[in-house]
């Protein structure tokens, strides 16, 4: 079993770095790979969409190539990235998470998330997003303009951008995922995996173990699970950056 983990790309336009580097990753893996687990925010922005965009077109048919060559696709929706539809569902015949769950690896019971709901304090966005999950949203994105989504998704993702550096030194991530990590494991799974908070680390906690994604924006962070081993790379190289248990 060989199975990859990423997050948090925020795609946008093609001809972007992080984007153009997604797909190279992807057209090396196509047909080296039993699953591909795609753990939120992939895309800038896609909720309720029915069709693709021509900017999402270039990696929607680099997922259907590795689709074809028998990867399971699995996602995790993410802050930026719900609603996902038939897109995914039907053409890529991916399993799709609203809001993560378990996976069986080699008999070891994995729990996937995107990671925005590690946090409990955080009651504004709790509200935010259940409100954005709603079928109020859900019907409203099939009449409202596109153009008109877009910007307000775009202002949404600035004002976000402009009060990370906030929310991070309020909530560090540790913090945040360690007793996270720890309620899941134990409850029964052996790993959990997450992405949303762009920092990358692999820790060991009891008997389990716990693995925070980062980010391919400036990172090109991702996770390998290969013969029953996680391990946190980088492409095309490590840096410094990830911890990683020893």
């Amino acid at each position: 079993m060989r199975a990859l983990f990423l997050a948090d790309a925020h795609l946008s336009k093609p001809s972007d770095p992080n984007y153009r580097t997604l797909l190279a990753f992807l057209e090396e893996q196509c047909g080296k790979t039993d699953q591909l687990i795609l753990l939120g925010d992939i895309f800038e922005f896609w909720i309720g969409k029915t069709t693709v965009v021509a900017d999402y077109a270039p990696l929607i048919d680099a997922l259907e190539r590795m689709h074809q060559q028998g990867t399971k696709l699995v996602y995790v929706e993410g802050n930026h990235d719900f609603h996902l539809g038939r897109v995914f569902t039907d053409r890529l015949s991916c399993q799709v998470f609203p809001d993560g769950g378990s996976i069986d690896l080699d008999g070891k019971k994995v729990f996937i998330a995107h990671g925005d709901l590690a946090n409990p304090d955080d009651a504004g966005y709790r509200c935010l997003r259940k409100f954005l999950r709603s079928s109020l949203i859900r019907t409203l994105l099939r009449i409202v303009p596109n153009s008109l989504i877009m910007a307000i998704a775009n202002r949404g993702s600035d004002k976000s951008r402009k009060s990370y550096g906030v929310r991070r030194n309020r909530w560090p991530v540790r913090e945040i995922l360690k007793p996270y990590a720890e309620a899941i494991l134990a409850a029964g799974h052996q790993a959990v995996v997450t992405g949303h908070f762009h920092q990358p680390f692999h820790e060991k906690l009891g008997d389990g173990e716990l693995i925070a994604l980062g980010d391919w924006i400036t990172q090109y962070s991702y996770a390998v699970y290969e013969d029953h081993v996680f391990t946190l790379k980088s492409y095309p190289a490590t840096p410094p950056s990830i911890d990683s248990i020893s």
